[in-house]
């Protein structure tokens, strides 16, 4: 099961904290889209910054 995580909002003003997780998920500008695995990991980071994303499970997978 993968992870489709989208940049639906801006991270501008928002505290570093935030906007390094956004840029370890991949994320750089809104509308850009990543698949990542649905883990543990991803999903707490995920929830860190639910605020300013969309998420949807998709099958299959990468790999």
């Amino acid at each position: 099961m993968m992870l489709r995580i989208t940049l639906k909002r801006s991270y501008i003003g928002k505290p570093e904290k935030l906007k390094r997780v956004l840029r370890a998920l991949g994320l750089r500008r809104i509308g850009h889209t990543v698949i990542k695995p649905d883990v543990p990991s991803i999903r707490g980071m995920v929830q860190k910054v639910s605020h300013l994303v969309e998420v949807e499970r998709v099958e299959g997978g990468e790999g």
